[in-house]
């Protein structure tokens, strides 16, 4: 799903709702988790996940093309980390499909 389906999505269920409120809505949510994470805090949305900021330390890569040894940055990924409800209901869609 992209950011544009789920503004449909909802404004859909949601009826009462202008659509570019809905817009406004989403992108401000976006926008908040994205400062959060720059400034390094922790979001948690309870039954979904949390995300999470961790830094990987220089190292040295290697071009895939070349062979050729390559210095790779210190940088700061994002990372996610499953929620329980999440993860029991992506297992049991799993087990219903097999």
């Amino acid at each position: 799903m992209i950011r544009s389906e789920l503004i449909h999505l909802i404004a859909e269920e949601n009826p009462h709702l202008y659509q570019r409120d809905v817009e406004k809505i989403v992108n401000t949510i976006f926008e908040e988790i994205i400062d959060a994470l720059a400034n390094g805090d922790r979001i948690e949305l309870r039954g979904f996940g949390a995300f999470s900021v961790k830094k990987r330390d220089a190292r040295t890569g290697r071009n895939p093309r070349t062979g050729e040894s390559v210095a790779v940055e210190e940088k700061y990924v994002p990372f996610f980390k499953t929620g329980k409800l999440l993860r029991e209901r992506l297992n049991d869609s799993a087990n219903e499909k097999a």
